[in-house]
């Protein structure tokens, strides 16, 4: 019998032809001839690397489970907590230590994957910047005559951007700049990553200094000669941050007095799809990325300006054999 021949055995098998609720269930499955798909959602956040990584988890998810991936936009903290609450399934790059603390407070609700790429955090200077000023290190950020050759608007301090307004780390590096005193000579900037980027690459251009926010692994490092300034050794007893949810002076009463620890960047998910759906829990412990992988992510999008989806499509199609390696 065909698909079309399915609503009409569907009919007939209804009992006394009566159309219910439950009759008209069973039209729409019948004429479907299978049960919709189960749905994944998988969380984006607002960073170039994960907004294609996020396509491409789902697609794996997809091909290999057969369930429908949904992506739905969240701040870092806020995407943690959904996962935990229930909402969301998947946060395809969760920073560590960034997320440390709110990892802990949502428990046995989110499974890490033992998987990551190795990553790491700072202030970082365009060349043009350190052949000008001579700066070497974030704590010459607090020399005004070096901050003053970053004052693009003549009020007095230095412009620094230290990252998208719903980052984890951009509070952090807020604790950062207060504790070693730069907030003093530096306007802190926030904004979205797409700016910033954009005026690197227009300081670049013009071989104007420019200090800001970086992270790796991300294209800027292969687009530009740029160094990460020199601090002292990350020290954990240097380190102590207040959550702002529970103390409006949480500033004042935080601090990192050190370099950030080494990062690292991996898959998160609900607990709870290690029962509920436990081909794709498993499937989410065996995806592993590479640090290029998430450069070239990256650049796809600030620099070849490709949608998410279209860079995640062509990094399925160039990287079939290693996807099919990890679940050998």
């Amino acid at each position: 019998m065909s698909n079309a021949d399915q609503p009409h055995r569907c009919l007939r098998s209804s009992v006394g032809g009566r159309i219910g609720a439950l009759v008209l269930m069973a039209l729409i499955t019948c004429s479907t001839g299978v049960a919709a798909a189960q749905e994944i959602v998988v969380g984006i956040t607002a960073w170039p690397s994960a907004k294609v990584s996020a396509y491409v988890i789902g697609q794996v998810l997809a091909e290999r489970t057969g369930v429908t991936p949904v992506y739905v936009e969240r701040g870092s903290v806020g995407l943690l907590t959904s996962i935990a609450r229930g909402d969301i399934d998947v946060y395809p790059e969760l920073w560590s230590p960034n997320l440390d603390a709110a990892v802990s407070r949502a428990g046995a609700a989110v499974t890490v994957s033992t998987r990551s790429v190795t990553g790491k955090q700072g202030i970082c200077a365009t060349r043009a910047a350190v052949d000008q000023t001579g700066i070497k290190a974030v704590s010459d950020l607090t020399n005004p005559d070096i901050a003053a050759a970053f004052d693009s608007d003549d009020d007095g301090r230095g412009e620094l951007w230290i990252g998208d307004a719903s980052w984890f780390s951009t509070q952090v590096e807020r604790v950062r700049a207060r504790s070693a005193g730069y907030d003093q000579t530096m306007q802190l900037l926030q904004a979205p990553e797409d700016m910033a980027m954009a005026a690197v690459d227009a300081s670049v251009a013009l071989a104007q200094p420019l200090v800001f926010y970086c992270y790796s692994p991300h294209h800027v490092f292969v687009l530009h000669d740029v160094v990460m300034l020199a601090e002292p050794a990350f020290d954990a007893a240097a380190w102590q941050l207040v959550a702002p949810a529970g103390d409006p002076d949480w500033l004042e009463h935080s601090r990192a007095e050190t370099a950030w620890d080494v990062s690292s960047l991996s898959i998160a998910f609900a607990t709870r799809l290690k029962t509920e759906l436990p081909a794709v829990a498993d499937i989410l412990g065996r995806i592993q990325f590479e640090a290029e992988d998430i450069a070239g992510m990256s650049y796809a999008l600030q620099v070849e300006r490709k949608s998410p989806e279209a860079a995640a499509h062509e990094w399925l199609a160039e990287h079939r054999a290693r996807i099919d390696g990890w679940f050998e």
